[in-house]
């Protein structure tokens, strides 16, 4: 039988210790908030992602105390000037357009350098880390939540559910009962090999999308991205000719990692003392490239509540922030599953430059999406 232990009462208790959770771990302390963080792994943690943050994602993590420019080791990371899209038309004529970020670049980084720089951040503040602990059984009992894993017990004021997609805090709220508008598979792979652009390079074709981030001087990161599992990256990469005569002479750098993307709203994400943040409280389609900051600017806002003691703003204030991305992530899914409507976008970005302009600061959150009009997010009158 396992010896149980009755832990010290922190004012919040997260599950969950990838970003989403030291993110939140790290806003809730800066308020001078006692945290702990429990997760049934060990560090450093892993996800398959695009490893891209773009401007917004690094603004965010200003917020959060960082100043990206010391702070993000230059020798594990690279300098992102833009978006580049490379457009595989049934012509078999690549279609390319880019556009360079307004005001500052984005970074691309390894999803381990990131967790270990927030890890790192997150003891420093004093926030306490029980790895290797399982969610058993979750209770409240007088404003308190009572949290069971398979090492002890745990009574915290605030409980917050950072356990991605499947999220067992979720499911034992009852705040698990969302809508998924979008489903599909990624697959990462890290290639050796010198950046051949600064840019974020996303190539299209009729099988999804294959997303490019140098993310060292000597290193990429290319997520594939499609409503079918492909079978590997090789087999993936032969639906995008372009990237991967880039890739002629490179080799793999590690193990294929997948996961699954969905685009998902939840109608509550809080329930008495209990929060979700990340992909526990929804999600967008990896197209958006959000998924970071998203959760970056999630925790900034619970931080704010959990202080106030007032979960009902988190709640406002988090369908405020997955109001843009959703709005993005829709409408970039139009192009996906339509190859016409993808190579007449393309075009209209390439005749008028200044509309991808304005859809790249709406996408990083420096301007609104209310210039669309009447006609909708591509209007074939718009002039520039």
């Amino acid at each position: 039988m396992l010896h149980r232990t009755l832990a010290k009462q922190p004012d919040v208790l997260i599950v969950g210790g990838g970003p989403a959770g030291l993110a939140c771990a790290i806003a809730s302390a800066r308020q001078g908030l006692h945290v702990e963080v429990i997760d049934a792994r060990k560090p450093l943690l892993d996800k398959a992602c695009g490893e891209g943050l773009l401007p917004g994602a690094l603004e965010s993590l200003s917020a959060l105390g960082f100043d990206p420019k010391n702070d993000l080791d230059p020798t594990e990371s690279a300098l992102l000037h833009g978006i580049r899209f490379i457009g595989d038309s049934s012509s078999n004529h690549y279609t390319t357009i880019q556009c360079a970020f307004p005001a500052s670049p984005g970074r691309g980084i390894r999803r381990t350098a990131l967790h270990q720089l927030l890890l790192e951040r997150a003891i420093s503040l004093g926030v306490r880390f029980h790895w290797e602990n399982t969610l058993r059984s979750l209770s409240t009992a007088n404003n308190i939540a009572v949290v069971t894993t398979n090492c002890q017990t745990f009574r915290a004021r605030y409980l917050i559910g950072a356990d991605g997609l499947h999220s067992r805090v979720a499911a034992f709220a009852g705040l698990d009962r969302g809508t998924v508008h979008s489903r599909r598979i990624g697959l990462r792979q890290h290639y050796a090999i010198a950046p051949w652009s600064r840019f974020v390079e996303i190539y299209w074709s009729n099988h999804g999308q294959a997303y490019v981030t140098p993310v060292s001087s000597s290193e990429v990161c290319i997520a594939f991205v499609a409503r079918e599992k492909p079978a590997s990256p090789s087999q993936a990469l032969n639906h995008f000719p372009a990237l991967q005569r880039h890739l002629a002479t490179a080799h793999p750098n590690d193990a294929p990692l997948g996961s699954i993307t969905l685009g998902r709203t939840l109608p509550c994400v809080t329930s008495g003392n209990i929060a979700l943040i990340g992909d526990a409280s929804g999600s967008v389609d990896a197209i958006t490239g959000e998924g970071i900051a998203l959760a970056l600017r999630q925790a900034a806002a619970l931080a704010l509540a959990l202080k106030a003691n007032d979960l009902a703003v988190y709640q406002q204030a988090h369908r405020r922030i997955l109001r843009r991305p959703t709005i993005m992530s829709r409408s970039l899914l139009l192009m996906d599953r339509s190859p016409a409507l993808r190579d007449y976008a393309l075009n209209i970005f390439q005749r008028s430059p200044r509309l991808l302009e304005r859809l790249l600061q709406i996408h990083i959150g420096h301007s609104t999406p209310f210039f669309f009009g009447a006609k909708g997010l591509l209007e074939p009158d718009y002039t520039g």
